[in-house]
């Protein structure tokens, strides 16, 4: 899967995020990767100041990492979870 940076892809790892049991988080801070993951509490946060390629490249980082519970998740976004779970990143 190419990655376009757009607004719209952003919206829909937004998205995402909304479906699952994860809050998503936009503040300011110095993470040194540019994002936090808090696992227990399943708080992610990004920085605010990044542009939207920044805020993707985390998103898809983020969604990597942790485990999401597929079955929260509707049909459409499901199949572009597992769409976006099967790229590799190239940043």
């Amino acid at each position: 899967m190419q990655i376009k940076y757009t607004k719209h892809l952003l919206n829909k790892l937004e998205d995402i995020f909304s479906e699952s049991d994860y809050v998503l988080r936009y503040e300011k801070g110095n993470f040194q990767s540019g994002y936090c993951v808090l696992k227990d509490t399943k708080i992610a946060i990004v920085n605010k100041y990044f542009p939207i390629d920044g805020k993707i490249n985390c998103l898809l980082e983020i969604l990597k990492s942790v485990d999401i519970d597929v079955n929260l998740l509707s049909e459409k976004n499901r199949k572009f979870f597992f769409e976006i779970a099967q790229t590799d990143l190239e940043l």
